[in-house]
């Protein structure tokens, strides 16, 4: 990978870091980025028309800003290079991309430890630095109020919360308390769920949007369960980018759950046979199975009502 000799290294005591740009505007974004969330910057790469493993200052983080104008095996080297070295251990990883990377970031970084950035504010740019850095998050402005160790803590206790509940369901715990008995055979019941009520769930939650602010009924790990149960009824796919669509939620704050929720067992990542740039995600088979139960008891439920 041709690139910019690294920048000279200034021994200062703000945290060092990496910074890679696929163009001059795009090297330039995360500098000020990593400046503001008080890091110096102790190597500086453009990347080039040629793939090669980059240069980089031994653990210190690196930070990643694509805009999609270098060559695809430039940036999947880079990816690849980013992947192993979070996955190694060996440094953390931001990687700031425009939502038509998703897919191609998505496949190639999966570790947890790899933090993606897609259409992120300037606020949550800076807090995701600071994470990385291990740096205080800067109150400058409305940072403090966009604090990204809250968010992921919050995240983490959030994903807990609902693994917790989706595991212990089963049917008879379902049916006791909609007060129905459970059937008697599960397959007479599955029939009656189809993909159609599914989408009818999902219609209704975004017909809220109309009346009130998206932002107030958020729950971006629901509406991501629902769509995945409606694509596993109709026998499709669902690729990452249409799942942050799905999620009706920025992004980057997509991306996040669904890191979350493979984490925790109730998404599997699936990788395209014919696309190494792109992968899956599907329900587990566990998540499967409670959403079976809590849409049979939906369904009873609004039966009972009519």
């Amino acid at each position: 990978m041709a690139h910019e000799a690294l920048a000279a290294v200034v021994y200062r005591d703000n945290p060092p870091v990496c910074i890679f740009g696929d163009s001059a505007e795009a090297l330039e974004r995360m500098r000020r980025t990593a400046e503001a969330a008080g890091c110096r910057i102790a190597g500086s790469v453009a990347l080039g028309a040629a793939a090669a493993a980059p240069d980089c200052v031994p653990t210190a983080p690196a930070l990643i800003e694509l805009d999609g104008s270098a060559p695809e095996a430039v940036l999947l080297a880079l990816l690849d290079w980013a992947q192993d070295e979070a996955s190694g251990g060996t440094r953390a990883v931001v990687i700031s991309a425009p939502e038509a990377l998703i897919d191609l970031v998505a496949a190639r970084t999966p570790d947890r430890r790899v933090a993606q950035l897609c259409g992120a504010s300037e606020a949550e740019r800076i807090a995701q630095v600071a994470l990385a850095s291990q740096r205080p998050v800067p109150s400058l402005h409305d940072v403090g109020r966009d604090d990204g160790s809250a968010i992921l803590q919050q995240l983490t206790e959030d994903v807990g919360r609902i693994a917790a509940i989706l595991s212990s369901l089963s049917e008879e715990e379902v049916a006791s308390i909609v007060q129905v008995k459970p059937s008697e055979t599960a397959e007479k019941d599955e029939a009656r769920i189809d993909a159609g009520f599914v989408r009818s769930i999902i219609r209704a939650r975004r017909l809220r949007d109309q009346f009130f602010r998206g932002a107030l009924f958020a729950d971006p790990a629901w509406d991501m369960l629902l769509d995945l149960m409606a694509a596993r009824l109709e026998g499709n796919r669902v690729a990452v980018s249409s799942l942050c669509i799905a999620a009706a939620v920025p992004a980057t704050t997509a991306l996040r759950w669904i890191k979350a929720l493979t984490d925790r067992g109730l998404f599997v990542r699936a990788a395209d046979p014919q696309d190494g740039r792109r992968v899956y995600i599907e329900l587990s088979d566990d998540a499967a199975r409670a959403l079976t139960a809590y849409l049979r008891a939906v369904q009873r439920v609004a039966t009972t009502a009519i």
